[in-house]
């Protein structure tokens, strides 16, 4: 006889761990403010609802906290976290900077700001300098209102184990142990992800609620792809889903990738490939950014460069949209400032995708733009922080379930 698989772990007063966690990181996101919301978005009938959302006022982890008036019947009572003064620190880490900033419950973003940071330099030289600054910003807002850390990595991550997995662009960070280093730090839980997972998550949450279906691709040295899928982060069996940049384009010829194939789509639409093929014509960049300046003055040969590699991202993306059949397109990352590039995409995709996938498709930039991995990589510090508080409060249900730090493989709305 198949064996049978193993109930979902519950309370000592009946509710599932699962739907608490759920419940915690739909209020924490600000998607949900009340019971009806809750058992809406999460599919769980409104007395496991109920159930769980008592257990967690009794345990101090929700709130209620005054009336809304709703469309019938009774006003419904507004949840919240408890002790909602907290905040995780975030950090989106590039070639040469890092963004950092403070991410609040409901997913506001405090204290932003742009700090060198060379990741050639590897992770014993980089973090330390980094979490120099983060220090600083805990001690502007309280040390003690500090509840977790997130990092936004540009490269593989391994979510499991909380390390980078054979980058092509961070020398000495292979296997790396990002997390454990920062709870170590810190004294507090962590999250590492993709950026382009953080991006997803990130924006995700800024959009209307309506829209749960969603691919957001970050264009920038290289290409990298997050993906939504009924309001949840989509990571495939074993975390990589999303890596379109090698997928193999007739016009990358034999091209040698980074990977290790030939052909992809990463050397003839990233940044690196645009930088590389310029040079080729003459035209005088050393990075991406050159190449943004020069498309935005209108130089020619940059923006014919720029908008032929938006056709390739737009063709690989045509497949992707065409199977999955999205709400929307975003686009983020600094080449998607670009107008000549999105132009090129979006109208890619309406020529080579069913209309029925492009009848209500929305190809836009994210929202949030540069502060999307901020918030993204906030929210999975927050998931992490909420994980750690129930078990604390009931460690024989999660304990084994959920061994801490927290891996983020599953549970929560987007930053699941």
């Amino acid at each position: 006889m198949p064996e049978k698989s193993a109930p979902p772990r519950r309370s000592p007063t009946g509710a599932t761990t699962s739907v608490a966690l759920r419940v915690l990181e739909l209020l924490a996101s600000g998607q949900a403010e009340s019971r009806t919301e809750l058992a809406d978005l999460t599919g769980a009938a409104p007395s496991t609802i109920s159930l769980t959302v008592g257990q967690l006022v009794a345990h101090g982890l929700v709130a209620e906290q005054g009336t809304r008036s709703s469309t019938g019947g009774r006003p419904r009572k507004v949840l919240r976290l408890g002790g909602t003064d907290g905040y995780v620190a975030a950090a989106d880490l590039g070639g040469h900077h890092a963004r950092v900033g403070a991410v609040l419950p409901g997913g506001g973003l405090t204290d932003v700001a742009t700090v060198p940071l060379l990741i050639d330099d590897g992770p014993e030289a980089a973090l330390p300098r980094l979490a120099e600054t983060l220090e600083e910003l805990a001690d502007r807002r309280g040390r003690a209102l500090l509840k977790g850390v997130g990092f936004s990595l540009p490269g593989p991550v391994d979510i499991t184990a909380g390390t980078v997995t054979l980058p092509s662009r961070m020398p000495g960070w292979h296997r790396f142990p990002v997390r454990d280093w920062l709870q170590e730090r810190f004294g507090v839980p962590a999250a590492v992800d993709n950026d382009a997972n953080c991006m997803a998550v990130g924006e995700h949450a800024a959009q209307p609620a309506a829209r749960r279906q969603s691919i957001t691709v970050k264009i920038g040295t290289g290409i990298g792809t997050g993906i939504i899928t009924d309001g949840r982060l989509h990571r495939g069996a074993t975390n990589a889903a999303g890596e379109i940049t090698h997928v193999r384009i007739e016009a990358a010829d034999d091209r040698p990738c980074s990977c290790g194939n030939t052909g992809c789509l990463e050397t003839v639409a990233s940044g690196a490939a645009l930088v590389r093929i310029l040079r080729e014509q003459g035209v005088e960049v050393d990075s991406v950014e050159d190449v943004a300046r020069l498309a935005s003055d209108g130089d020619p040969q940059t923006t014919l460069a720029v908008r032929q590699a938006g056709r390739h991202l737009g063709t690989v993306l045509a497949a992707n949209v065409n199977f999955f059949n999205p709400d929307a397109v975003y686009l983020g990352g600094i080449l998607s400032t670009l107008e000549p590039l999105v132009a090129a995409v979006r109208s890619r995709l309406y020529e080579a995708c069913h209309p029925l996938v492009t009848e209500h498709l929305v190809i836009e930039r994210v929202s949030l733009g540069a502060d999307a991995n901020l918030v993204g990589a906030g929210r999975f510090a927050l998931q992490s922080a909420l994980t750690h508080a129930l078990e604390a409060v009931a460690p024989s249900t999660t304990g084994s379930a959920h061994p801490r730090p927290a891996p983020h493989r599953g549970g929560g709305d987007a930053a699941g």
